[in-house]
């Protein structure tokens, strides 16, 4: 029987090995084409997908007439080289599944600073409520510099599952999951079926990159970074062998995997993340109807914002109080101090007129807030 069910994800990333993609420099097309049929079977039945792959340096490098990753600006030339490659590859396999790839570039500061984050995640959101988009994510390595040498997609998937709220991310790679030591140089290691606690001594069991494949260059212990992140944010992780012609499909019916399940949902890692470590930057107060809004799991629309203390730019953490000067809540803000005061009372089709921008309906949006009030029983 499986460990875990795939089925009943609702938003999942799965990400790509460069192994996977690329067989020295040419395209496992035929490997693509079943993994897209299985990604197409989930989409089916309600499960939006995210891929993030690798495999975009060693399809472009031996454009540039090298055997192995050289330089920082000889790995970022092989990536800009090989980003088509990989894109094209990845469409072709999609097509017969009635689906359309669209590319987004990432680095992982781009999930760290806030204003970014945001930005990010309402594209990927807007991408992925249409049943026949599937985007595509990889890092920018033309411009990014301390991740490309590490090849730190794992990291990045992590990333990404947290800010879209995942509540599954899965790591194809080539090696079929976590091991009380390298199996490539350690007969007696064991494998390792499921874990539910993150600790030093699973670091202890991590070996190396694996330099078989020639073309991958994460390693067990960058999976098991992104096993940790994603495990803060809620979301489970599986590691899992990904040369099987339907790696989802295994995976779904008992393929041997390592699964990372921790304690809490992507919905109360986000709200004891919301309560618990964000330092306000400013206040925004509220009136009455917001108020109760607001306590009925409601964003926070402009008509019901009062006045705007501080400094603050988009993404900063905020308090929210309510008539009475009590706290009522903390957020993320969609908009600048400034622009809150502007749009302060306005009914959201007249922000437009006033911004001079066609801005997000809600200050915060109700995945950005959490209630803190000592009203709120369930927060």
């Amino acid at each position: 029987m499986p460990v875990s069910s795939l089925s009943d994800s609702r938003v999942m990333v799965v990400k790509l090995g460069s192994a996977l993609v690329a067989d020295g420099s040419a395209v496992r097309q035929a490997w693509l084409n079943g993994f897209l049929a299985d990604v197409a079977k989930y989409r089916a039945q309600g499960v939006q997908i995210v891929l993030v792959s690798s495999g975009a340096m060693a399809l472009g490098r031996p454009l540039l007439g090298l055997e192995k990753p050289g330089k920082l600006e000889e790995k970022q030339a092989s990536a800009a080289l090989g980003q088509p490659l990989l894109m094209a590859a990845l469409s072709e396999a999609a097509a017969p599944q009635g689906l359309v790839v669209a590319q987004a570039l990432l680095t992982l500061e781009d999930t760290e600073n806030r204003r970014r984050w945001l930005n990010a995640r309402a594209t990927l959101k807007t991408l992925l409520i249409q049943q026949a988009i599937l985007p595509v994510i990889n890092e920018n390595d033309t411009v990014a510099t301390e991740e490309i040498r590490y090849g730190d997609n794992d990291r990045l998937a992590a990333r990404v599952a947290q800010m879209i709220g995942a509540d599954t991310l899965v790591l194809l790679s080539d090696i079929d999951g976590l091991y009380t030591a390298d199996p490539r140089s350690n007969p007696d290691a064991q494998h390792v079926p499921e874990v539910t606690q993150m600790n030093a001594s699973l670091y202890e069991m991590a070996g190396g990159a694996n330099a078989d494949t020639g073309v991958g260059t994460g390693g067990m212990v960058t999976k098991l970074a992104a096993a940790q992140i994603a495990w803060s944010a809620g979301c489970r992780t599986a590691i899992t062998l990904g040369f099987t012609e339907r790696p989802l499909s295994a995976l779904e019916g008992g393929a041997r995997a390592t699964w990372f399940k921790p304690p809490l949902t992507p919905e109360t890692a986000r709200q004891a993340w919301l309560s618990g470590h964000l330092s306000p930057e400013g206040v925004v107060r509220i009136d009455a109807g917001a108020a109760g809004a607001l306590m009925k799991r409601a964003s926070l629309l402009p008509v019901g914002v009062r006045d705007v203390e501080g400094h603050f730019e988009r993404g900063a953490a905020v308090s929210i109080e309510d008539p009475h000067g009590l706290e009522l809540a903390r957020g993320v803000t969609a908009y600048s101090a400034e622009d809150v005061r502007r749009i302060a009372g306005l009914q959201t089709e007249d922000m437009e007129a006033v911004l001079g921008y066609r801005g997000r309906p809600a200050v915060i949006h109700r995945d950005d807030l959490v209630l803190t009030g000592n009203d709120n029983s369930q927060a």
